[in-house]
């Protein structure tokens, strides 16, 4: 501050200086061409106005005083000789000071006000420059306009290249023409875009952003500006994927154990058509090992053989279709057909534990996408633990019902109701939570990723007691 006081005091000065020059040149031409004492007086005026926009009110009175001194002495009677006999000699040096005192204050206030707009734009600037994100802003045709601090240092680029961002932001070659349409989209109508591209960073490796953009419209709804960040999400989306896979492979020691709970009754559905086609096999000997071969009936019996065989053969590619390792692959399928691959799989455990099993599937449901791996664990896993919770009820019977139908406008939903134990109601949810069980064996494990599997799909996977005995474990899935 101390500093400042010198500069200040010339500067001052000279402001007193050139205000006195001017009001001397003035003076000189006004006299030699006897100008009207109230007409210089506004032209003294004039002098003071311009020197009081520079806010200081010291230099503006030193000169509103020498603007009266002359007036008075100069064009008002007696010339020469200042005296105040005359009502211009009271009138003006209070219009002067007053001039003055007024424009100074108002240039004061102005001065302290765009020193405050530039101390909250520094501010702004600061907070934008800092914030943990990529801050932007585009005229409405597209063209980059602001570029916050951290934006640059993430691209590696200069002001001057990143304004040029059509031609210097290097965007993933494969994401890029995508990107592209989708920003002259929301361009061309007017609305807000939410995408992800990888963009190439500073150090040359391509990172995947989420870009979101909104448009400021004015009072007639032209866009006017747009805004938008760039948030780094690369290290994110690996650890979505790392837990994927770890989802994936859980998923997959789960299906593992319940295929081999089921152990004794796949066993016993291979086994049935594997006799039958022993027995078909000797009896297609025997009318072909006579005098006169059977030929007819040795060819029935070699159909059924035939027969046999596929139906061995599909209980164990279903088998293995459960029992593959592989990531999630969705593509269009029949419920209902899953539903029933599953049933084919767990009649038998079913029946070994006196559990009757009903179907009651809508024909008029569209095709889902989905995994059909997963949906068929989903499912498998609800009939087991359906089949489980009947295993001590002996005073009703034991009855497992599968139903699917359409759900709200755009969804399947499949239902497994038992008639077993049931669920008390403090548990309805926690029967979801990672290794809460209820089952001696049980890891507590097939709910959680049940649910996980299901939401991944964009449904919903929830259990509702029944009016009777039991619950109703149901899920929902997205119609194509």
């Amino acid at each position: 501050m101390k500093h400042n006081q010198p500069s200040r005091f010339w500067r001052s000065a000279a402001q007193c200086l050139f205000g006195s020059i001017g009001l001397a040149l003035l003076t000189f031409v006004c006299f030699r061409l006897h100008v009207n004492p109230t007409t210089v007086a506004l032209l003294y005026l004039i002098v003071i106005v311009l020197v009081s926009l520079t806010g200081r009110f010291i230099p503006a009175a030193f000169v509103s005083i020498i603007a009266y001194l002359f007036l008075d002495s100069f064009f008002t009677a007696p010339l020469f000789h200042p005296a105040m006999n005359q009502p211009l000699d009271v009138v003006a040096p209070i219009a002067f000071l007053t001039t003055a005192l007024v424009i100074t204050r108002l240039m004061s206030r102005v001065r302290r006000s765009f020193e405050e707009i530039q101390a909250l734009k520094d501010q702004l600037r600061l907070v934008i420059d800092t914030i943990p994100g990529l801050v932007w802003s585009a005229l409405p045709d597209g063209s980059a306009e602001f570029l916050n601090q951290r934006w640059l240092e993430y691209t590696g680029l200069s002001l001057k290249e990143g304004l040029d961002w059509g031609g210097k932001v290097a965007v993933h070659p494969e994401d890029r023409a995508r990107f592209v349409d989708e920003w002259r989209a929301a361009l061309a109508e007017g609305k807000p875009l939410e995408t992800e591209a990888r963009l190439r960073r500073a150090d040359g490796e391509y990172r995947s952003l989420l870009i979101r953009a909104v448009p400021l419209r004015d009072e007639l709804g032209n866009i006017v500006k747009w805004y938008g960040t760039s948030s780094d999400i690369e290290d994110r989306k690996r650890a979505e994927e790392t837990l994927r896979k770890s989802q994936a492979d859980l998923a997959h020691v789960t299906r593992v154990m319940t295929m081999g709970e089921l152990a004794a009754s796949i066993a016993h559905e291979v086994n049935q058509p594997l006799a039958a086609i022993v027995t078909n096999a000797g009896a297609c000997l025997r009318w072909l090992a006579g005098d006169s071969p059977n030929l007819d009936e040795a060819r029935e019996a070699a159909r059924r053989i035939v027969r046999d065989g596929n139906r061995a053969g599909e209980v164990i590619t279903r088998i293995r279709a459960l029992l593959r390792k592989t990531g999630t692959e969705k593509a269009l399928l029949d419920i209902n057909q899953t539903v029933q691959e599953v049933v084919a799989l767990t009649r038998n455990e079913a029946a070994r534990n006196g559990v009757a099993l009903h179907l009651d599937l809508a024909a008029d449901l569209p095709p889902v996408s989905g995994d059909r791996v997963q949906l068929q664990q989903v499912i498998l896993n609800l009939v087991m633990n359906a089949v489980e919770a009947m295993a001590a009820v002996t005073d009703r019977p034991r009855e497992l019902f599968i139903s699917t139908r359409q759900h709200e406008s755009d969804k399947a939903l499949v239902a497994v109701r038992d008639c077993g134990v049931g669920v008390a109601p403090e548990n309805l949810e926690k029967v979801f939570d990672a290794f809460y069980t209820t089952r001696s064996q049980g890891l507590g494990m097939g709910l959680a990723i049940s649910r996980s599997i299901v939401e991944e799909h964009g449904g919903r996977l929830w259990v509702v007691p029944n009016d009777g005995a039991g619950v109703t474990f149901q899920f929902t899935l997205l119609k194509h």
